[in-house]
């Protein structure tokens, strides 16, 4: 394979957010649909990807040729290969990790594998976090009656600190979790008065890009902390955040995502105390 052909799906992911603003219409819709269903494109035919993508088996091939492959099935190989990573049961990742610290000092040689790769993504998205779109993000989420926060499964925690640190500043918010079902409850109410923050990663949950699509419906403005250009969630945002989390024996970090939370979440209450008072910006 030709070494400047995507070897791996990151890689590839990477080449084509570069590139997404150049490429032609059909191929950069084959694009965002292969970003967003990976899974898909790993064990889909040819004729059923095209129907789910809304294009010409044709389109595949020049998709794949856009990006140095000689022909779709080779793309495929680098999705089955992200799959076949991603799908890796715990035992087998904890087992990567055994391996790593009889490798190196012991299980030191684990949490220098973690810290290495907190501090990749913490580089990553200080280098490139857009200050245009923080602040506004603050403005928006500054003037809220009600900030509601959304999201599920891996970035649940990160919702979770959002909430608990909004609460700590006094700032109404409402976490959209419900033993009983009442999610959609609980969204019905927000309005065009409030903002949510949203947060999902590929594979998107699909109840978080189910539920920001119904409350954008109602005119509630969103900001998306999410990991493409090309995720559900970035079209339904008013404002969105691009974090690229590195990971240590396919354990993905939060840490960028923690610290983007942390620094939205005392920023908007310096700014509402700034402005003086609530939903005021």
């Amino acid at each position: 394979m030709d070494e400047r052909v995507p070897r791996n799906f990151e890689t590839l992911r990477t080449t084509i957010l570069e590139r997404r603003q150049s490429l032609p219409k059909r191929i950069a819709q084959i694009a965002a649909y292969a970003l967003d269903n990976p899974d898909d494109i790993a064990f889909g035919t040819a004729a059923s990807i095209a129907a789910s993508a809304g294009v010409q088996p044709s389109t595949l091939i020049r998709f794949a040729q856009q990006f140095g492959f000689d022909g779709f099935t080779s793309l495929q190989l680098v999705f089955r290969e992200r799959l076949r990573e991603r799908n890796s049961s715990y035992d087998e990742r904890l087992a990567a990790l055994r391996a790593k610290a009889e490798e190196g000092a012991g299980h030191r040689a684990i949490f220098d594998g973690f810290v290495a790769a907190a501090s990749t993504s913490l580089n990553d998205i200080s280098g490139r976090l857009n200050e245009d779109h923080f602040e506004a993000a603050i403005t928006l989420l500054a003037k809220a009656e009600t900030i509601y926060v959304l999201a599920k499964r891996r970035s649940y925690p990160v919702a979770s600190y959002i909430a608990y640190a909004l609460g700590k500043l006094k700032i109404r918010n409402q976490l959209i979790e419900s033993a009983a079902g009442l999610n959609a409850e609980m969204i019905s109410f927000a309005s065009s008065r409030d903002a949510v923050i949203a947060i999902s990663f590929s594979p998107y949950a699909p109840a978080t890009i189910e539920e920001a699509r119904v409350i954008s419906e109602q005119r509630v403005p969103i900001v998306a902390i999410t990991d493409s250009s090309f995720s559900p969630l970035a079209q339904f945002a008013k404002v969105w955040f691009e974090v690229a989390e590195a990971d240590f024996a396919g354990f993905r970090s939060l840490s960028a995502t923690m610290a983007l939370a942390m620094a939205l979440t005392v920023a908007v209450g310096e700014k509402r105390r700034d402005t003086g008072g609530k939903g005021k910006a």
